[in-house]
């Protein structure tokens, strides 16, 4: 990192990983202030959420460490910059990753700002699972944490070069364990024993169709059986639904499971099984990408390397080729089940996360691949 480094603003969430980022960047010397993103407003709705617990645990930690603590209200940019664009994607049929939105948007965009121009830091921390290698000309590339279960590249695969090069993350070469340990060590034991947080923070416990319908209105469409072409059952609208994700419809001996969204007609195609070849495809397409640091490829070119659409998943091998509209084609050796429109590939190189692209459609499935094949076998040609 370029220039003397003595002040940085550390983002604390109440939880474990952020306190112990904090923790041990106060150990090293730095000036360390607390600062606590409030990104929903939780009088919004009256349904349990755990942010307010969240900002008096983080307001705890600081105490208890000895750090200045700040709360950034971020709330309006939160909701134009990320639940509206998430609300937007529902709509018309497609997964969004809020999680990776905030990360670019919010984290490494408005708090990053707010950070170095009113706290006047000269870096930024968070207790994310990532590490940084800082090349020679003053860029960085993101490398893998070295805890493999928690690394967080994945949500980090969309964030700008700048504030990556002011940015910190202490817990990076560290297993859970380890900052788990640490914090019962320095006596922070209850926040060492809260649970992790999973999925979108403001949804909480409840159930995310009952929430989400309160943002989107609610369009009735049908059930399409992929095999038989008929109508079975009905559903409140596309942006309850993804791909892959089973359906309870009653009266039917095999479970359901949708392959495809179609938005403009409300009509979702669903196949019997979890297995089934509408649910699986050996290639998709993505907008242009975003590379974090080098550039592994130009317009016409192919590169080898791996890639994941979802986070607990392993990466796997793929084939990428740009087109001269930047937009990517990447093919898989093996079919992939339920590569959903609106979600992030994240590439690597080893343990270099190289960047992500969003989704936007699927290759032909092998259902699509097998029917082609009967109908041509149906109608050979003349020769």
């Amino acid at each position: 990192m370029a220039g003397v480094v003595r002040r940085i603003a550390c983002a604390v969430s109440g939880g474990v990983d952020s306190t112990v980022a904090a923790y041990l960047l106060k150990q090293r010397g730095y000036e360390v202030t607390g600062v606590f993103m409030q990104n929903w407003d939780t009088r919004e709705d009256d349904a349990e959420c755990t942010l307010d617990a969240d900002l008096e645990d983080a307001e705890y930690v600081c105490k208890k460490l000895g750090i200045p603590f700040k709360v950034a209200n971020f709330v309006k940019q939160y909701w134009h910059d990320v639940f509206s664009t998430m609300l937007q994607e529902y709509q018309r049929g497609i997964t969004p990753n809020p999680d990776i939105l905030c990360n670019k948007k919010i984290k490494f965009d408005k708090f990053y700002k707010y950070a170095r121009n009113n706290l006047h830091v000269d870096a930024i921390a968070t207790g994310h699972y990532a590490r940084l290698q800082h090349l020679p000309g003053g860029d960085v590339r993101l490398l893998r944490g070295v805890d493999t279960q928690k690394d967080q590249t994945f949500f980090l695969s969309q964030v700008e070069q700048v504030p990556l090069r002011r940015t910190m993350f202490p817990i990076g070469g560290m297993l859970k364990a380890e900052v788990k340990g640490i914090a019962k060590q320095i006596g922070l034991e209850k926040i060492a024993k809260k649970r992790e947080s999973t999925g979108i923070c403001f949804v909480g416990k409840r159930d995310f169709q009952t929430f989400i319908d309160k943002y989107v209105e609610p369009r009735s469409g049908t059930f399409v059986d992929v095999d038989t072409g008929e109508v079975v059952g009905h559903h409140s609208g596309v942006h309850c639904w993804t791909l892959g994700q089973g359906c309870c419809i009653g009266g039917k001996k095999f479970p359901y499971f949708v392959t495809r969204v179609c938005p403009d007609t409300q009509t979702i195609l669903v196949a019997a099984g979890t297995s089934h070849p509408a649910l699986f495809c050996a290639a998709f397409y993505t907008s242009a990408p975003h590379w974090i640091c080098d550039k592994p490829f130009g317009p016409g070119e192919s590169f080898a390397c791996l890639f994941k659409s979802q986070h607990p998943e392993e990466v796997s091998p793929c084939t990428v080729v740009q087109n001269s509209d930047l937009t990517l084609e990447v093919t898989l050796p093996e079919p992939r089940r339920a590569i959903s429109p609106g979600q992030f590939a994240v590439f690597y190189d080893g343990e270099v996360c190289l960047g992500s692209a969003k989704i936007t459609q699927q290759g032909p499935s092998l259902h699509d691949t097998i029917c082609a094949g009967e109908m041509e076998c149906r109608n050979p040609s003349s020769g």
